[in-house]
């Protein structure tokens, strides 16, 4: 499936481009996060990461099952993997200085490592229909926690940043290695429901690989991502749909986006076979999470390296960068915008050379 290639190189670049402005003082609404409830362009492109992670891992399982692979060697593979993708989130966060007393211990990697544990034990381990259940449990056990478990100081059901129950179980258990002092978007419980999106992306990859002709797995992956996107909209108005909180109204509302553009997606590249356009987005899906954890690494050195300008300032590589080489060409918010494509495109290349030469890091 290229198009699940390109679907993923698409959602990896939309990574690099929202998290690399020139300056986050001017930036389009589209690329930042919603403030609290509601979602933006931005707050679709993890849970559609974790939704192909699902598809993917929905693909390569049937194969290794094909071959007679034991489960147990299934699970230890997943097991080694996701220890590797958790260190490799620690290992960004610390870099350079690994201080160890403040490191953040929650993260994007961390929750693609337990994501990825929990759905693949799912699938290795449980029929098809407990994995539904499952992914019911997890949407209306997180709904009925939020909903239903006081927190102390602030009562049952209170959605506020500092007031839930994920937010108190990320200081009980993290207090000090969170993103905020208070809470953060990818901590303990509300990776609960993270799961669940991973298992959608399972579901639509199990019906990808079915014996159903193709028009009839496009209609109906996007039948089913649009009544999924409805359910969350309705869901939204009883538990809003949020990123920070992985609402189980944002699980079905994103997912079910997911499953609409990787329908789009397959259609327009493996139905009709127009690959040409799409040719950049398979070469960063060849190497995703190099291509993530390098980018991260890179933008990290250009914050912490320092050079004094002529005017006496002393300022990081990457606003000398910006300001050198953007800022003269545009207002504040379109040479911010200029940066982060420019970003896109440096990592683009880069990764060309990889693809040209069969260079596929695998974790």
């Amino acid at each position: 499936m290229v198009s699940l290639d390109v679907f993923r190189g698409l959602t990896i670049a939309g990574m690099i481009l929202v998290n690399n402005p020139g300056t986050w003082a001017h930036i389009y609404a589209p690329l930042r996060h919603a403030d609290w409830h509601g979602w933006t362009f931005t707050d679709l492109i993890f849970p559609f990461f974790l939704f192909i992670v699902g598809v993917s891992m929905a693909i390569s399982f049937a194969h290794r099952a094909a071959r007679g692979e034991a489960r147990r060697r299934l699970l230890l593979h997943t097991l080694r993997r996701s220890a590797s993708i958790f260190a490799l989130g620690l290992f960004l966060h610390g870099f350079p200085f690994f201080n160890l007393a403040t490191l953040r211990i929650p993260g994007v990697l961390q929750r693609i490592a337990l994501c990825y544990f929990f759905a693949a034990a799912a699938v290795i381990l449980l029929r098809r229909s407990t994995q539904v259940a499952l992914t019911l449990l997890l949407l209306f056990g997180y709904w009925a926690l939020m909903a239903l478990v006081p927190v102390p100081g602030y009562g049952p059901g209170n959605l506020d940043p500092d007031g839930n129950l994920a937010a108190w179980c990320d200081r009980a258990l993290m207090q000090g290695h969170l993103w905020k002092p208070t809470w953060d978007p990818e901590g303990a419980l509300s990776t609960l429901p993270a799961i669940a999106t991973t298992l959608l992306g399972v579901f639509a990859g199990v019906w990808l690989r079915g014996a159903a002709n193709p028009v009839n797995k496009v209609f109906r992956l996007a039948l089913a991502g649009a009544a999924g996107m409805a359910l969350g909209i309705i869901w939204g108005a009883w538990f809003p749909i949020n990123k920070n909180l992985w609402t189980s109204s944002y699980v079905l509302f994103t997912g079910g986006m997911a499953a609409v553009v990787l329908a789009v997606c397959y259609w327009v590249v493996d139905m009709r076979g127009w690959r040409g356009w799409a040719k950049p987005f398979v070469v960063y899906g060849m190497n995703a999470i190099t291509v993530f954890v390098a980018s991260g690494l890179l933008a990290k050195m250009l914050g912490l390296l320092k050079t004094t300008l002529a005017d006496g300032r002393e300022v990081s590589w990457k606003t000398w960068i910006f300001e050198t080489l953007f800022s003269p060409l545009a207002s504040p918010i379109n040479a911010s915008l200029f940066f982060a494509l420019a970003y896109v495109s440096f990592w683009l290349a880069l990764m060309w050379v990889f693809y040209w030469r069969r260079i596929f890091l695998k974790i």
